[in-house]
């Protein structure tokens, strides 16, 4: 007697270990930070400043500016 098999078939789910997602996780949170590093050295001016007219943030990392060779004046 043989044994007949049916037409189903299921279909695998293959879900990223934990390492994948970790991975992802320290990639996005390294590329917000540099990001968000790179318009406080670059891009703060105190006029287009998201804290309005204050300069203090452009006045401290002033000469860091200059040193990557941001222009600023």
């Amino acid at each position: 007697m043989s044994t007949a098999k049916t037409g189903t078939t299921a279909a695998a789910v293959v879900l990223p270990d934990s390492t994948t997602a970790s991975a992802a996780l320290w990639l996005t949170t390294t590329t917000v930070l540099a990001l968000i590093a790179y318009y406080f050295l670059g891009y703060d001016q105190g006029a287009v400043s998201v804290f309005g007219s204050d300069t203090h943030v452009h006045e401290f990392l002033h000469d860091a500016r200059h040193l990557l060779g941001f222009p600023c004046h």
